[in-house]
């Protein structure tokens, strides 16, 4: 799904024409994240920690697709522009090491943090992106900036004060794409897709972490053992339903849009629609843990809502995903959305197995209904 770039194809086409190994590995620092904003989830469930989950990712979501936008029109192709991207890393990695106290304790450091990923950001899109991308980085970096001293202000202050900049700074980037043209930028379908593709996956991963997290002290039975496979395969649900049609049907949808309007549907499907699915994997795999650790008695509430709920997100995430870009059926992922999440139910008043097996069975239900549709109407992909 990777390949390192020659050096004569970024000459050829000014940019990345598929992902190159640099930015997995961009990625897998990235996810780092994820993993433990899971953590922190599963360490204190329930809405007050929801919210900050929510929060913080969504700041960092924020940067971080804004480095797909960079390498899709910067290649990483010498040795100062692989410079920058490390350094971006460990801004990066700075934020993932700081995301379990971020509201407590380690606040300034999320902030210097994600200072560190947003000036490099700038300076190398401004650097490297010619006349016409540096114009549009004029307009861009004030904005961003803006976000980014909200971020590091809000880690200096403690109680409500940080919770309202760091909404505030939020608020600033999703507003961003409104008060500039993103049209100044070219994107280019294959590669841009196959990076939010990737970190998709990755963080789908994270999913089968949290099953050998979720086993640790455990006395491994068959009753186990079923519910890892139970786990298992609700990750491969939520592979499949993305990367069974959407992931090339998103690709081919984005190619087909004139590079001048190209900006705005990418921030919208890749941007926004990607969040609530990257959020639905984080609860999903808090809600796996909690399961495999207490599936054969009754789980709290706030696993049982992680659990259907997470998928529930993801459903609905991936029907924004297709409205956006003009994809067939999104109503029928938003009424898988609210079904998967009518089985949460189960594991409170039963057992969490009984949950997790119920939750595989609905979610897939839609899934394999909309492959057959799609079938009939005679679309096919490298899968069917």
């Amino acid at each position: 799904m990777t390949s390192d770039i020659p050096a004569e194809t970024v000459a050829a086409e000014g940019g990345q024409i598929r992902a190159s190994t640099l930015e997995l590995f961009f990625d897998l620092v990235f996810v780092f994240a994820i993993t433990q904003l899971t953590h922190a989830f599963t360490e204190h469930p329930g809405w007050p920690a929801l919210g900050r989950v929510m929060l913080v990712f969504a700041i960092t979501w924020w940067m971080y697709s804004g480095y797909v936008w960079l390498t899709n029109e910067v290649a990483p192709s010498s040795t100062t522009r692989r410079t920058g991207l490390l350094v971006g890393m460990f801004g990066f990695l700075v934020i993932a090491l700081a995301v379990p106290g971020a509201f407590e304790g380690s606040g300034v450091a999320f902030g210097v943090g994600y200072l560190v990923v947003n000036t490099v950001h700038s300076v190398l899109f401004w650097a490297n992106g010619g006349g016409r991308v540096a114009a549009t980085m004029l307009r861009l970096v004030p904005l961003n900036t803006v976000s980014a001293l909200l971020v590091l202000i809000g880690g200096c202050v403690h109680g409500w004060p940080r919770y309202l900049l760091w909404t505030a700074a939020l608020a600033v980037q999703i507003v961003t794409p409104y008060l500039f043209d993103p049209g100044g930028f070219v994107i280019r379908a294959s590669h841009f897709c196959e990076r939010h593709g990737l970190v998709l996956l990755i963080a789908i991963g994270e999913s089968v972490v949290a099953i050998g997290a979720g086993l640790e002290g455990e006395e491994i039975t068959i009753g186990l053992l079923a519910m890892v496979a139970l786990a298992l395969t609700l990750a491969y649900v939520l592979w499949w339903a993305y990367f069974g049609m959407d992931d090339e049907r998103g690709e081919h949808a984005l190619a087909q849009v004139p590079d001048a309007r190209r900006g705005r549907p990418a921030v919208l499907a890749y941007g926004y629609a990607l969040y609530p699915m990257l959020v639905g994997i984080i609860l999903t795999a808090a809600g796996i843990r909690t399961v495999l650790a207490q599936g054969h008695s009754s789980v709290p509430v706030s696993a049982a809502l992680a659990l259907s709920g997470g998928v529930a997100l993801f459903l609905f995430g991936q029907g924004c995903f297709r409205l956006a870009l003009g994809l067939p059926r999104p109503w029928l992922r938003m009424l898988g959305a609210l079904a998967v999440l009518a089985t949460a139910p189960i594991g409170v008043a039963w057992v969490g197995w009984a949950q997790l097996l119920t939750l595989v069975i609905v979610a897939y239900g839609p899934i394999i209904a909309d492959d057959l549709l799609s079938l009939r109407a005679g679309e096919h992909n490298a899968y069917l």
